[in-house]
Parts: structure tokens; sequence; C-alpha cells
């Protein structure tokens, strides 16, 4: 099956500020990827690139099999809500979608009249006179319409009150399902990653840290607590990778990753990760240097 985003080697600069680093990355079709990083960590510039935004300074990356934004057809198959879900302020929800049926050979105007009609927007209101929690659902709707084969979400519902949030997600979800599509969707809120995505990126120090589907990347991960003196990293058995201690004041954990299914018995009490658990000890692992610990290779399905 062709990914629906492939990057090999994948470098940007802007300047003398290096935003992403020799970054590989596969991600299956079907899937919907949480894309989570810390600030700075190169997440929008990586959704920029797969949108053809912006241009890589060195590697490449593939959308959909082709290089992003090659041509108009290529263009119609990605959906992109950025960060601040634009919309024209002085035109009204009819006209947005009109605008849109006019952009897209292959809207779908059914779809967005029903999806309109469903949330309650008013289609002669302006959009700039939209509550941000409409915006959001504005902006999704005509991504949906165009009945693209992947959607990107750039921190979409960043700046939602609870209640849009779970709104906006709700749809998120319904419209990627009718649809048939793949999804990443950029986001700090490890709760809403959770709720809505079954696949990971971790993405840190201008680095994929790691990736694959959240239920096997839990399922091969361990956490490893002993007496705060009482766990090195000589203590790991053969075949079990130190993803990131963490010392307490009477504990030491450490976050490890089996290969191969190898045991993690050892004198230590094992317990599963959550995702927040996972998801923190990859983003700051390379803040957090381990003595003779050497670099991990992020996992690519």
């Amino acid at each position: 099956m062709t990914p629906v985003l492939e990057a090999v080697r994948l470098t940007k600069r802007y300047g003398r500020r290096l935003a992403l680093s020799d970054c590989h990355l596969s991600v299956p079709p079907g899937r919907v990827v949480g894309l989570v990083g810390p600030n700075g960590a190169g997440k929008s510039t990586l959704l920029n690139l797969a949108c053809g935004l912006i241009q890589p300074t060195s590697g490449a990356i593939r959308v959909l099999g082709a290089q992003p934004a090659a041509d108009p057809a290529h263009l119609a198959k990605v959906g992109f809500v950025a960060q601040d879900t634009p919309v024209y302020a002085d035109l009204s929800v009819a006209e947005h979608l009109r605008l849109g049926r006019s952009l897209n050979p292959a809207w779908d105007d059914a779809l967005a009249q029903r999806w309109i009609a469903r949330i309650g927007l008013d289609p002669g209101q302006r959009a700039g006179r939209l509550s941000g929690g409409q915006r959001a659902q504005l902006a999704l709707t005509l991504a949906a319409s165009k009945r693209p084969e992947l959607l990107i979400f750039d921190e979409p519902a960043a700046a939602l009150d609870p209640l849009s949030r779970s709104g906006f997600l709700d749809g998120l979800v319904e419209l990627v399902a009718d649809l048939g599509a793949s999804a990443i969707l950029s986001s700090h809120a490890l709760a809403d990653v959770e709720r809505v995505c079954d696949y990971l990126v971790v993405l840190a120090d201008s680095r994929i840290q790691v990736a694959g589907v959240i239920t096997e990347l839990l399922g091969n991960h361990f956490q490893l607590v002993a007496d705060r003196d009482g766990l090195t990293e000589a203590d790991l058995p053969a075949g079990v990778e130190l993803v990131g201690p963490t010392h307490g004041p009477s504990h030491s954990t450490m976050l490890v990753r089996t290969l191969c299914g190898a045991p993690v018995t050892g004198p230590w009490h094992v317990r599963p990760p959550d995702l927040e658990e996972l998801v923190l000890a990859y983003m700051t692992r390379s803040e957090r240097p381990w003595t003779g610990s050497a670099p991990m290779t992020p996992e690519v399905h």
C-alpha cells in the first residue's frame, strides 16, 4: 500500500535554524495520526511541507505517492485546516460553500449542505461574526467537502473552549470515517490524540523520535520501577532498549521498549505506560541524556 505520508532524510532549515533534521517516516493509509511534540519541534513545518506550502532544504517528502501539490489533481486530494482555522471574514457561510464548489472539481455539495445544517450554521451569516467553534466547523466542512484522501489539521482546536473542542473532534472523526480518508492531527492536547487517533508520531529536537500504531506502541513499552538506587541501565536484559529514566525521592522508573518480544523480568516492578508517559519520555529524551545510552531508531510502520 502506498503510504499517505513518506519522508526520507527530510531536512528543513530557516536560515541558520534547523526545523527538521534527517527525518524518516512512513505512515500507512487509513489511519488517524496524532502528531505531537513540544513547541518548536517542527510539527507545523512538517505539515506545511506535506501541503506543498514550503519546500525541503534536502531529502524528500511524498504525500499519497507524489510530490506535495504536484498538480491541481493532487491538490484536490488533500484537505488542510490550519491552526487559526482561516475563513474570509466578509464572506457568508453560503459564499464560502460556493467558493469551495468553484475551486474543487470533486466538491460534494450535498455533504457541505448537510453538515452546515447539522451544526446549525446560518448560510447568510458572515464568517467574521461566527464564534471560534463555528469558524472551526466551517473550515472543517470546507476541507471535507473536497472529498480528499488525506485531511491535515494543524492545531485546529487549540483556541476552542472544551465544548467547542469536543464538537469539532466529533465532527472530525465522523467526516473522516464517512470519506474513508486518512487524517493527520497535530495537537498539544494528548487527551485529544488519545480520543481520536490510532497512530502516533512524536517529533522532538527536530527529529522523529518514534512512530507507530498506538496500541502496538503501548504493547511493547514498559515502565520498570525499583528503589531509588536499585535500577541502572546495566541491569536491562538483552533485547530491551532504554527510552528514558525518571528519578523520584524514593523510586526510579525506566521506560523501555522491547524488541522481538524480549522479556523484561528482573528486580523491578513492571507496569504498562499510559500514552502521556510514553509521549513525555520520548519528548524529553534529547534533553535528558542517560550515560551510555545510544539513540534509539524511530519505529516506522
